[in-house]
């Protein structure tokens, strides 16, 4: 039988959960040596390396998605990277070693990988031998029959088969514990995976945040329901307790934000949804890995009956590799939490990359080279993905004119708003392509800015609802919001906000083209289709009306530069602050 066989025989039921391990004595030993031997082997040594947030980054990440603070909280630069990721995995791997991960592994890619549907990043990691990994909101970006076609393989319905022929599936599946498919009431995806180390099991209950509905595009998880992480782990834990499986460890895509710029094995994390969930899970679950805040960090959380156990978090990009070894009593089949040690590898490129991954990477780079190369534009001066004080980024300005001068023709566009968290890169003078020089734009760096090939769509909204849409992006109202999210307008769409005032009333002085906006008028707000379904907690975008899709938002990004170049890093000034 074949790895990947094994693998899905422990997901859809541990068959074997009742098998014997026969262990044979030689004759005659004595009742004394074999009472030792037993004492011996009672402790059983495990080791788990875990990932999270790779978002295929087969190639090594630049800027700042390459740096991190190491274990001094010194900030270095040359981190990451598919092939040296690997030679830290082969490094630390030994014969007790599970490799698992918790999601984000694709989605929201760079085009080396996005241009095949993430398969070049499946690939890799079935290369790492990955056992399992929980799914991630980003897994859902293509929408769940795409997720479900990674894993059970078939070309691209669309796009079809890739250079590397038809597609095979994953030898590993996506979990997770909290995904409901509504119309058959059942887990739409397996809750748990169970791994068999050293002749012990060690059952992996997979949790994907609960607000996957308001960060993805709904249209793709139609049909599904996140349901709350803490009693979905509790109910899979009791039903691997159910079948003698002690040894429990979540992987969850929700984490915490922490204090920047510190030690990856530190535990500097200010206490949020992953800490929720950290010390409200069952006591019989015994470490929770987590993902999806991008931050690195060994942390103990306290569980419902006093005691410590691990928590933990891998930064992203592949710049952090987790390490945590411990003992399993033989007798109970329980891991011995104090015998746990964490530890996270900061992945420098000072080592030598593994050179089946580089030649893997170059032979993707060369099959996407002539789209990612070619030049679309060209810019004056950088533009970095970094916010001013009010929230607004000058490319994230640049981003939604571009969007509004796709919508006017069709859609009839007067603003355009566009989503922070949707920025993922900033565009710089000197760009990335050796010799390209002098401000040229390429179609793969515009495709890292904005990687998730969103519809641009519009909508008409009152001016009362745009308000209300506006207020939104703090946190306080019943949206739900997790933390600010700052909308960047097109240049044309000015604003105030208080910095002091309460949810509702912070907004004023709207302006389109310097006329005031008014309550009751019409007004038509272009938008990706993440945000018009009401992506990032932005619900009053729900409310509109008269829907009209164009363009995808990456044609409407290279077709502005395209038309304008050299484009001039816009101002950030359409935002005014008041106390």
């Amino acid at each position: 039988m074949t790895p990947a066989f094994l693998k899905r025989l422990a997901v859809a039921g541990i068959a074997a959960a009742g098998a014997l391990t026969l262990v044979l004595n030689p004759a005659g030993a004595s009742a004394s040596l074999q009472s030792k031997a037993k004492d011996k082997d009672t402790l059983i040594p495990i080791r788990i390396l875990s990932i999270n947030d790779l978002h295929g980054n087969l190639e090594p990440p630049t800027g700042s998605s390459g740096r991190i603070a190491d274990e001094t909280g010194t900030v270095i630069d040359g981190v990451g990277g598919a092939a040296y990721l690997a030679t830290y995995v082969k490094q630390f791997r030994n014969r007790d070693t599970v490799l698992v991960a918790a999601g984000d592994l694709i989605g929201a890619t760079p085009l080396l990988s996005a241009a095949y549907h993430d398969e070049p990043t499946i690939q890799f990691l079935d290369s790492l031998e990955l056992a399992t990994s929980s799914a991630g909101n980003h897994e859902f970006d293509e929408g769940f029959d795409e997720l479900e076609r990674i894993m059970k393989g078939k070309c691209h319905p669309v796009d079809g088969c890739s250079p590397a022929g038809r597609w095979k599936g994953s030898d590993f599946e996506f979990i997770a514990a909290n995904v409901i498919e509504k119309k058959k009431n059942k887990p739409a995806l397996a809750p748990y995976y169970v791994e068999r180390i050293n002749g012990e099991k060690v059952g992996f209950i997979g949790l994907v945040t609960q607000t996957t509905p308001s960060i993805v595009t709904a249209a793709g998880i139609a049909g599904l329901e996140f349901t709350e992480e803490v009693a979905a782990a509790n109910a899979t834990s009791e039903l691997l307790t159910q079948k003698g499986i002690k040894a429990q460890v979540i992987l969850v895509h929700e984490g915490d934000q922490v204090t920047p710029n510190q030690s990856p094995d530190a535990c500097p994390v200010v206490p949020g949804l992953g800490s929720r969930i950290a010390t409200g899970v069952d006591s019989e679950i015994d470490l929770i890995i987590s993902g999806h805040s991008h931050q690195a960090y060994i942390c103990k959380a306290t569980d419902p009956s006093g005691q410590q156990r691990y928590y933990t978090q891998g930064s992203s990009f592949g710049r952090v590799l987790t390490q945590i070894d411990f003992q399993i009593d033989k007798n109970t089949g329980d891991i011995v939490r104090s015998s746990v040690v964490a530890d996270n590898h900061v992945v420098r490129r000072t080592v030598t990359p593994d050179p089946e991954t580089v030649d893997f990477v170059n032979l993707w780079k060369s099959r996407t080279a002539a789209v990612a190369n070619k030049p679309i534009g060209n810019i004056t001066g950088d533009l970095p993905n970094v916010a001013a004080p009010s929230g607004e980024v000058p490319l994230g300005n640049l981003i939604a004119d571009a969007q509004l001068e796709s919508t006017k023709t069709g859609g009839n566009a007067q603003i355009a708003l566009m989503n922070p968290g949707g920025i993922r890169a900033g565009l710089t003078f000197a760009g990335s392509v050796a010799g390209e020089g002098d401000g040229v734009v390429t179609y793969g760096e515009a495709f890292t800015v904005q990687p998730f090939n969103n519809l641009m769509q519009v909508v008409t909204l009152t001016g009362a609802q745009l308000k209300t849409l506006l207020e939104q992006q703090w946190v306080g109202g019943p949206n739900n919001q997790a933390f600010t999210k700052i909308l960047q307008p097109s240049s044309n769409f000015t604003y105030t906000y208080s910095a002091s005032g309460a949810w509702g009333s912070r907004v004023s002085n709207m302006k389109i083209d310097g006329a005031p906006v008014v309550d009751t008028q019409s007004y038509r707000v272009a938008a990706n289709n993440f945000l018009v379904g009401g992506g990032d907690a932005f619900l009053a975008f729900r409310d509109g009306t008269d829907l009209w899709s164009g363009p995808l938002d990456i044609d409407a990004f290279a077709a502005y530069l395209g038309a304008h170049s050299p484009v001039t890093p816009p101002v950030a000034n359409h935002i005014t602050v008041i106390p």
